[in-house]
C-alpha cells in the first residue's frame, strides 16, 4: 500500500515567502502545499535581541497570537491568489482559517468566504471549506467546486480539546459525503485525548467502507496519527518546514523528518 501523501502547510506571512517555502517544501518530498491565506494578514514583527546569563545574544519572536494583525483591504485577495496559483508547482489546498479554528483572518465571515470564493474561481486543485460553515452557504461553496473540478477538504478544527474515538469515527463516517477527505484535528490536554485520535484511526482503517480522511491534534502526542499515518488508514499527513526543538510537543512534525520516520519504521 501506498504511503498517505504529505502536504506541507506554509506559515509564511507573505506571497513570496509563501512561494519561496513551497519550493523548499516540494524539494524536501511534500507532494501538496496548503496556502494558509489567512497568514497573509500576519505582519511578522522583527526578533527580538536579547542577552543570556552567560552573556550569549539570545533572538526571540514574539508568539504568533502577539503579532500584528492587517485590515482586510490591505491584502490584495486576486492579485495574492493569481501570484500563488502561478508560481507554486505542486498540487495546493487552499484554506482561510477563521480565529474560532485557530486561524488568523482579521475580516469578518463574509469576507472570509468572498475569499474561499475567489480560490474557487480561479480553479485552485484543492480547497478547504470547513464543515462549521452555515449550512445553506457551504453547499453553495461545494456546488461552485464541484462545478470547478476543485476537490474539497471537509474539515473541523476543535481548539478546546479532543472528543472520544467513538465521536471521531461517528465524525469522519457521517461526513463522507462532504468532501473529498475528510479533516478532523483537536487540542490535546494529555496523551489519553493522543490514544483517543489513534484509536479512532485503527477502528477506521479496520471499517470496509471509509471515506479518505486525515485525523491529527496540536500538542504533546499529536504526532503520533502523523508519524503512524501508513498503518492508520490516513491518506493524507499535514507536515511542516519548521525543525525548532522539541516541535513535536506542539503535535507538528518536521516534512522530511516524517519521511526518515516512516523508512526508519519501514513503513
Amino acid at each position: 500500500m501506498a504511503n498517505p501523501k504529505i502536504c506541507v502547510s506554509l506559515e509564511e506571512t507573505t506571497v513570496k515567502a509563501m512561494v519561496d517555502e513551497a519550493a523548499r517544501a516540494g524539494i524536501q518530498g511534500a507532494n501538496m502545499i496548503e496556502v494558509r491565506f489567512d497568514r497573509l494578514y500576519l505582519k511578522k514583527p522583527q526578533a527580538v535581541i536579547s542577552e543570556d546569563a552567560e552573556g550569549n545574544r539570545v533572538s526571540t519572536m514574539l508568539p504568533v497570537n502577539e503579532w500584528p494583525v492587517l485590515d482586510f483591504e490591505e491584502v490584495d485577495v486576486a492579485k495574492s491568489i493569481a501570484a500563488l496559483k502561478e508560481a507554486i508547482a505542486l498540487p495546493v489546498i487552499f484554506s482561510v482559517r477563521a480565529v474560532r479554528d485557530g486561524g488568523h483572518f482579521s475580516g469578518d465571515e463574509k469576507q472570509r468566504l468572498v475569499i474561499l470564493q475567489a480560490a474557487i474561481d480561479s480553479e485552485v486543485k484543492w480547497i478547504d471549506i470547513e464543515l462549521s460553515i452555515e449550512d445553506k452557504i457551504r453547499k453553495t461553496l461545494v456546488k461552485s467546486a464541484k462545478a470547478a473540478n476543485c476537490q474539497i477538504i471537509a474539515s473541523q478544527h476543535d481548539m478546546n480539546g479532543t472528543p472520544s474515538s467513538e465521536e471521531i469515527v461517528t465524525f469522519v463516517t457521517s461526513n463522507g459525503d462532504s468532501g473529498d477527505i475528510v479533516k478532523f484535528c483537536s487540542t490535546l490536554k494529555d496523551h489519553q485525548d493522543a490514544l483517543q485520535l489513534v484509536d479512532a484511526a485503527n477502528t477506521l482503517s479496520a471499517q470496509d467502507s471509509t471515506p479518505p480522511y486525515s485525523i491529527m491534534a496540536l500538542g504533546n502526542g499529536g504526532d503520533w496519527t502523523r508519524i503512524h499515518a501508513p498503518t492508520l488508514g490516513q491518506d493524507l499527513v499535514y507536515a511542516t518546514m519548521r525543525d525548532e526543538f522539541r516541535l513535536s510537543d506542539k503535535g507538528l512534525v518536521n516534512v522530511r523528518d516524517l519521511q526518515d520516520a516512516w523508512r526508519l519504521l519501514e513503513y
